[in-house]
């Protein structure tokens, strides 16, 4: 560990120890205000405000420019289901800032153990998946179901179940094509782009690169079935696999020449 950090630069290792502080300070001052509302509006909507305001502070200290492309294509009043590749933490924070919803995720049921964070996503009801037990799982997805038409919001879904370790995509799984179909909430597919190159597995640095988000057209799942359930995944990831392709084409030196 130590050779490790002699190989940094002075100032990359204060930056990132500077940033990292700033996320533990900001959480538990967004979270604690979003709790602390939430006593007075059971909605869940202090938590999403407060995430949405928290995210953008840390993506501003972390001097990254963050952008947002297709929300044209989305009806400002309506619930959608939010499909994405994940590709690192600031997915979250990319996501929250850019998309002006009441917004929930569903995650993993560990998350519930970190102070502030976890005690947050609970007061905003987010959902919470134990992976390690199908059956739990599974009954989650009820949950879901439940919760969101007794409280109307949208629900933002990673369905690789984890981060890229590569840049790469990885086969999605099909909870957030059932939720859809079982809710009749349309599905928004968006590619997750740039935020791969912000933070590198194994080293304390963070790159304060611009990153994107790319919303596609929504997949109406009215028409669906739960035995569609592998075909509209299918076509949800091709969407986000072509959207992700095209920034990838934009930002290609040769596209520039």
């Amino acid at each position: 560990m130590f050779a490790a950090l002699c190989g940094y630069g002075g100032s990359k290792l204060i930056r990132y120890i500077w940033i990292f502080f700033n996320i533990i300070i900001w959480t538990s001052i967004w979270a604690t205000i979003g709790i602390v509302f939430s006593i007075f509006d059971w909605s869940g909507r202090p938590v999403a405000l407060a995430g949405q305001q928290w995210s953008k502070i840390l993506l501003f200290i972390s001097g990254i420019q963050y952008s947002v492309h297709g929300l044209e294509h989305l009806d400002p009043d309506q619930q959608y289901v939010f499909i994405a590749n994940h590709e690192s933490a600031f997915d979250i924070l990319l996501v929250y800032a850019a998309l002006p919803y009441k917004l929930v995720f569903m995650s993993k049921t560990e998350l519930k153990k970190i102070p502030f964070l976890g005690w947050a996503m609970v007061f905003g009801k987010h959902i919470f998946v134990d992976r390690s037990n199908h059956k739990a799982a599974l009954a989650s997805m009820e949950v879901a179901k439940a919760s969101l038409q007794k409280y109307p919001r949208s629900i933002m879904i990673f369905p690789e179940g984890t981060r890229s370790i590569d840049g790469q995509m990885k086969p999605f799984k099909k909870g957030g094509a059932i939720l859809a179909i079982q809710t009749g909430l349309p599905l928004a597919p968006m590619a997750v782009c740039g935020t791969f190159d912000i933070v590198k597995k194994g080293l304390l640095n963070i790159e304060p690169k611009p990153i994107h988000l790319y919303i596609g057209q929504p997949l109406d799942t009215s028409s669906y079935m739960y035995d569609d359930r592998n075909r509209v995944t299918e076509i949800l990831r091709n969407q986000i696999v072509n959207l992700k392709s095209s920034w990838a084409a934009q930002k290609s030196p040769i596209a520039n020449t």
